[in-house]
């Protein structure tokens, strides 16, 4: 499979990571660089239809990135680790500078210090910023002069190409770029998790609908799949698809589009899909999932995945309006596909924000992935517990997150 990657990162330092990682695995490296960082997410925008995955040339593009939720495909950034740090000493040492005095941003105040003590430097005198989301490169020049300023360091070391050029002509400044191996073993690994996210799409998906009387639309309806049907012995119906296409077309597995006609036309449909490792295993966990589907209610949709893993979608709750009166923790859970433990936890953080809550929110209560969150919130949407209520701008460039209203 030909792969592409986009590398994003600023003019002067893409062409560099585009050389040296023409060599990693990925068929083709496209070189999207900007001028200043705050173009990082028209940049990011206007290459997703075109790339597979994308390699951040550092942490601070990737992070803004990440914060604006516009990472739907494999991502990484090159990191700036001791290696990076120990050859820009070299160089000074060489040059004749003191480096016992200086300042360093961007990197981990423990890797710059294990750094320096495994070369046998002294560390008294070094003064670290690590990055954190919300700094910029202003912030950056300000810190390395403010050290230059109390007469403590002499040299400044960034990873920021903005704020090299605001201190280049106020001190001695040195431009931190990462290593050719970091580059590369990097990039390989973004080529090796993207090839996996692939075949993961690749992977077969076996449904089985059960309906109480023929159906000649059914094909019709399935065929937004873009698989194939067939008839089983038992008078069940055995459409066959990938499931790449099925999580986008269930809107990651949170609705199925044709579940409400078939409710329509026959009052009780339940259906099953299996993902499976190969094309026995899929239609095994299909069995499993439509049994599971007759066991929720007379309308209902279930995804079987392998490790006892089963998403319930409830036609009947998911297309209506929110449910009135409690409904058990364990019953919604089963309704939305959602641990009832992480259901707990989400209950706790509702309740603690008046004002509704973003994916980025859920993301840091719950400890994942903000493409993880949404897809919660999105579950809970359908489940008729999540209502958006607006957008909130957060100090950021870039959309807005959705801030949603949830009553669990």
């Amino acid at each position: 499979m030909a792969l592409t990657v986009g590398v994003i990162g600023p003019e002067d330092l893409v062409p560099k990571v585009v050389a040296v990682g023409g060599s990693s695995g990925a068929d083709r490296l496209v070189p999207l660089p900007y001028r200043h960082e705050d173009e990082t997410l028209d940049v990011v925008a206007g290459a997703q239809a075109g790339v597979d995955a994308l390699l951040f040339t550092g942490v601070v593009p990737h992070t803004l990135a990440t914060a604006a939720g516009l990472l739907d495909r494999p991502a990484m950034y090159v990191p700036y680790n001791g290696a990076t740090l120990l050859r820009a000493l070299v160089e000074l040492l060489r040059l004749g500078h003191d480096v016992s005095r200086i300042s360093i941003d961007t990197l981990r105040r423990s890797e710059v210090m294990e750094t320096l003590t495994e070369a046998k430097l002294p560390t008294e005198h070094v003064h670290v910023l690590p990055y954190r989301p919300g700094l910029t490169s202003q912030d950056l020049a300000e810190f390395h002069l403010a050290a230059r300023d109390k007469k403590q360091t002499r040299v400044a070391l960034t990873c920021l190409g903005s704020a090299f050029h605001l201190l280049d002509h106020e001190m001695h400044a040195v431009r931190l770029a990462p290593s050719r191996h970091s580059i590369r073993s990097t990039l390989q690994a973004l080529v090796l998790a993207t090839a996996g996210a692939h075949s993961g799409d690749a992977q077969v998906a076996l449904g089985i609908i059960d309906l109480p009387a023929a159906d000649r639309e059914l094909a019709a309806d399935l065929r937004v799949l873009g698989g194939s049907l067939a008839d089983l012995p038992d008078g069940e119906r055995l459409v066959v698809t990938t499931r790449g296409v099925l999580e986008e077309v269930s809107e990651q597995f949170t609705r199925l589009p044709f579940l409400d006609d078939l409710a329509a036309r026959h009052g009780t449909a339940h259906v099953g899909f299996g993902l499976g490792r190969t094309a026995a295993e899929a239609e095994s966990l299909a069995r499993r999932a439509v049994n599971r589907a007759r066991s929720v209610g007379t309308v209902a949709g279930v995804v079987s995945m392998t490790d006892d893993v089963d998403i319930v979608i409830d036609a009947e709750r998911s297309s209506g309006p929110a449910v009135s009166g409690p409904e058990s923790t364990v019953t919604l859970a089963r309704r939305v596909g959602l641990n009832a433990k992480t259901l707990d936890r989400l209950r706790e953080l509702a309740a603690e924000a008046d004002e509704g809550i973003t994916a980025h929110r859920v993301a840091e209560h719950l400890d994942v992935q903000q493409r993880t969150a949404r897809r919660i919130l999105k579950r809970l949407e359908r489940a008729g517990v999540a209502v958006p209520t607006g957008s909130r701008q957060q100090g950021q460039t870039g959309r807005p997150p959705i801030v949603y209203r949830v009553r669990l």
